[in-house]
């Protein structure tokens, strides 16, 4: 099963660091939104993306906002999505899981961090949808 990935941060930089990392793993299909809104808009236009990557804060929409819209969407609801963002604190850890976000990643992190929050998200859903 492929997956394509929707990246999500307003930071250009780390849209690169991730999608970097998803290209070391053997991922290569994948596209970028600049906030969460950027991201809604690219999900109901595109319908192969089965996998989000989102930072925590963003203008306009945040990470948070964003999962709760996908979430709350009949369509999107079932994709996978990983937070990978600065926000350590156990706190916004638990307010990210009660949004039902997929996994959570702490900024910095490695490509082999980035695999096995992936893989663990695949295996829990029996791939994404």
């Amino acid at each position: 099963m492929s997956l394509k990935f929707l990246i999500v941060d307003d930071s250009q930089t780390m849209r690169r660091i991730v999608a970097d990392s998803l290209e070391n793993l053997g991922y290569e299909d994948f596209v970028e939104a600049c906030d969460g809104k950027d991201a809604l808009i690219k999900l109901s236009a595109d319908d192969t993306i089965n996998f989000v990557i989102t930072d925590w804060n963003m203008p306009v929409l945040s990470g948070l906002e964003l999962i709760k819209a996908i979430r709350s969407d009949e369509k999107m609801g079932k994709i996978p999505v990983l937070m990978v963002t600065t926000r350590g604190v156990k706190d916004d850890i638990i307010e990210a899981l009660k949004a039902k976000v997929n996994n959570y990643v702490v900024k910095p992190f490695t490509p082999a961090i980035l695999r096995e929050k992936i893989d663990q998200i695949i295996a829990t859903n029996g791939g994404a949808n």
